[in-house]
């Protein structure tokens, strides 16, 4: 499974580069990146997605967003009895965009939002409080990364407009760590490494 995700990531060009919305995916060369730099690159990299800007969401096979996080005290489930049902979307009770419109609220903790579509991540991505490597072995298996290259992965990261929101809450809210840009350039060198975990 590693060797075909490592070669995967090594088809790449050296240090190839493309713009992605405002942020540009630079593949470190191939053998240029050490196992300990990818074991730091990837202690950041949970940093970000056990954050509750991304970990919230990715409640794995509860259908219920977390509120979690500086703000909120004590980690609890989303209020009102919110249910995102098989759907992830809310579909089967109340649709998450019945709040969640396209921008955040002005409002102080207001219902957050942007241009596309609330919703939870898929149950196989699940990162609220699991362990570094649990996430990171998720993170390396297609079949509970969404069938995801390296790359794809941080290609998604680049430019996916939730992925985005991590970094723009809204009013009261903490944002994710690091920026975008070192979210991405982290899971390339990451990748450039071989994708290890942390034991």
């Amino acid at each position: 499974m590693r060797a075909v995700l490592i070669a995967a990531f090594l088809l790449l060009p050296p240090a190839a580069a493309f713009a992605a919305g405002e942020v540009t995916l630079n593949a470190p060369e191939s053998g240029s990146v050490s196992e300990a730099e990818g074991l730091e690159a990837w202690g950041r990299i949970y940093q970000v997605l056990s954050h509750p800007r991304c970990a919230n969401c990715h409640t794995g096979a509860s259908d219920r967003p977390m509120w979690s996080g500086p703000s909120y005290g004590e980690a609890r489930p989303h209020g009102m009895n919110v249910q995102a049902g098989a759907s992830r979307i809310g579909a089967e009770t109340l649709p998450c965009s019945t709040c969640h419109g396209p921008r955040n609220s002005d409002l102080r903790h207001g219902p957050p939002g942007f241009d596309g579509d609330w919703m939870l991540a898929p149950v196989e991505a699940h990162w609220f409080g699991q362990s570094s490597s649990f996430i990171c072995e998720q993170m390396r298996d297609p079949e509970r990364n969404g069938d995801r290259t390296l790359m794809e992965q941080a290609e998604h990261a680049s430019h996916d407009p939730l992925v985005a929101w991590g970094w723009n809450p809204g009013p009261g809210r903490e944002k994710a760590p690091f920026s975008k840009q070192q979210h991405t350039d982290d899971l390339l060198i990451w990748g450039a490494a071989g994708a290890p975990c942390p034991e």
